[in-house]
C-alpha cells in the first residue's frame, strides 16, 4: 500500500526469501564462502544452521542461483517424511519415477543416474531445507547415500540446512558416522546493530525507484533491540514502521513513528515475546549430547505464530487504508464534476454569473474528508442568468434578479 508514497517498486520488507535483497553481511558472506568452498572441494557434507528467520533460504536461494549449468540440482523443503519416503522424495526431484520399484531397485537406479552425471562432468547436489524436522533413521538414510562414490570423490554432494535442533541431532551417540562425515559446518549469527542499520537501508535502496527513504540510526537501533538482529523480525518491524508512517502521513522516518509502530504491533500480540522494549530473551547455550530440545524452540514457534498475527494485522490496516483512498478519489471526481458545471454555466452566461460569485463557494461546498475517513457529499451548483424582456431601443445586457425596476417615464 505504500510503495507508491514512499517512490519503492515493492514492498523490500517481504517475508519471502527473496535472494535480490541478500544483505552480505558479514557471516552470511562466510557462510557463503563455506558452502562455496564445500561444493568446488566436492566435500560430502555441508551443515549450515541458524535461527528462524536468520536469512538462511535466502542466503541458499541466491547461491544456487549463482551455480553454473553443469550442475544438477535436487532440493527438498518438506522434510517431515520417513526413511522410505525420502528417498523417494530425492529421485523423484532427480526425475526417475520410484512407483512400484522396492528400495534395492530404487538405489540402483539412483547410482546409474549418478554415474551418468559424473561422465557427462555435471556436478550432482541434493540440497535439503528444513532438515531439522528429518527423522533419525532418515538421517541415517542419507549418510547411506552419501557410500555412492567413484575410487576418488563422491557421486553427490549433500547440503543440509536447518534450524538450531539439527545441530543437537547430530551431536546424538547414534549419528556418530554421519558426523565424521560432515567436512564444512556453519552456524548464521545474528546481526549486530551495525549490519542491522546497513541491511535495512540497503533493502530500502534495492525497492527504490527514486530517491531511496532512509532509516536513521537511533531508528534502527531500536529495531535492532527489539528483533534481536533476525533478519525477518527487522523486516516485521521495518514494514510495520513503514506502513505507519505511511497511515499518518509522515516521510521522514523517526524514532516516534518506530515506537508507534512498535506499540501497534505490540498492542495485536505480534511482538508478544518482547515484553520490554529493549529487552529480549538472550540466547541460551545449547545443551548438552542427547537432552531435549531447549526452550529456544517454544520461542521459535512463538515468533512464527506472532507472524502470522502480524500479517493479519496489516491486512486489516491496508484495507482501512484502501477505503479512505477511494473515499478521496471519489471526493476528487466531486470537485471536478464541479468545476465542469462551473465551466459550462460561464459558457452560456458568456461569462457573466450571478451576484453570489461563484468558484470559491461551490469548491468550498464540496465537502470535505473528515477524521473518520467519510466523505461529505457536495451540493450541485447550477448557475443560471436572468434575462428580461428587452424594449425596443433598451440595452441588452442581463439584468440581475433583484435590481430594482426603473420608474416609467
Amino acid at each position: 500500500m505504500y510503495e507508491r508514497y514512499f517512490q519503492l517498486r515493492e514492498r523490500p520488507f517481504a517475508l519471502s526469501p527473496d535472494p535480490d535483497y541478500l544483505y552480505p553481511s558479514r557471516v552470511h558472506q562466510e557462510a557463503l564462502s563455506y558452502l562455496r568452498y564445500g561444493i568446488e572441494g566436492h566435500a560430502g557434507f555441508v551443515v549450515i544452521t541458524g535461527e528462524i528467520g536468520s536469512g538462511k533460504t535466502t542466503m541458499l536461494q541466491s547461491l544456487l542461483g549463482r551455480l553454473d549449468r553443469n550442475t544438477t540440482v535436487a532440493r527438498l523443503v518438506n522434510t517431515m517424511l520417513d526413511a522410505r519416503e525420502l528417498l523417494e522424495a530425492i529421485v523423484l526431484d532427480f526425475g526417475i519415477d520410484p512407483t512400484g520399484l522396492s528400495k534395492p531397485v530404487l538405489l540402483h537406479r539412483l547410482g546409474q543416474f549418478l554415474v551418468q552425471q559424473r561422465q557427462a562432468n555435471r556436478l550432482t547436489l541434493l540440497v535439503i531445507d528444513e532438515a531439522q524436522n528429518l527423522t533419525l533413521p532418515a538421517l541415517e538414510e542419507i549418510r547411506m547415500l552419501s557410500n555412492l562414490e567413484t575410487e576418488k570423490s563422491k557421486l553427490i554432494q549433500i547440503i543440509l540446512i536447518g534450524q538450531p535442533e539439527l545441530r543437537e541431532k547430530l551431536a546424538m551417540p547414534q549419528l556418530e558416522q554421519l558426523r565424521q562425515r560432515i567436512t564444512v559446518s556453519y552456524h548464521l549469527q545474528p546481526l549486530d546493530a551495525g549490519e542491522t542499520h546497513n541491511y535495512i537501508n540497503h533493502r530500502l535502496r534495492r525497492a527504490a525507484i527514486g530517491s531511496p527513504v532512509e532509516f536513521p540510526r537511533d531508528v534502527t537501533d531500536v529495531i535492532h533491540s527489539r528483533s534481536r538482529g533476525v533478519p525477518r523480525i527487522i523486516n516485521v518491524i521495518a514494514d510495520a514502521t513503514l506502513l505507519f508512517a505511511y497511515g499518518v502521513d509522515r516521510r521522514n522516518i523517526d524514532v516516534v513513528i518506530a515506537r508507534e509502530a512498535l506499540e501497534e504491533l505490540d498492542a495485536t500480540g505480534v511482538l508478544a515475546s518482547y515484553h520490554a522494549e529493549g529487552g529480549h530473551p538472550e540466547a541460551a547455550p545449547p545443551p548438552p549430547t542427547g537432552a531435549a530440545p531447549s526452550a529456544s524452540a517454544d520461542v521459535d514457534a512463538r515468533v512464527l505464530e506472532d507472524t502470522r498475527r502480524r500479517e493479519e494485522a496489516l491486512r486489516s490496516r491496508e484495507q482501512q487504508i484502501v477505503l479512505r483512498e477511494q473515499a478521496i478519489a471519489a471526493q476528487q471526481k466531486v470537485v471536478e464534476e464541479e468545476a465542469r458545471l462551473l465551466a459550462a454555466a460561464r459558457r452560456a452566461g458568456g461569462g457573466a454569473l450571478g451576484a453570489a460569485g461563484p468558484t470559491s463557494g461551490a469548491l468550498a461546498a464540496s465537502g470535505a474528508i473528515g477524521a473518520s475517513g467519510a466523505v461529505a457529499t457536495a451540493p450541485r451548483v447550477a448557475a443560471t442568468t436572468a434575462r428580461t424582456p428587452v424594449a425596443p431601443g433598451a440595452s441588452n445586457a442581463p439584468v440581475a434578479p433583484n435590481a430594482p425596476k426603473a420608474p416609467p417615464s
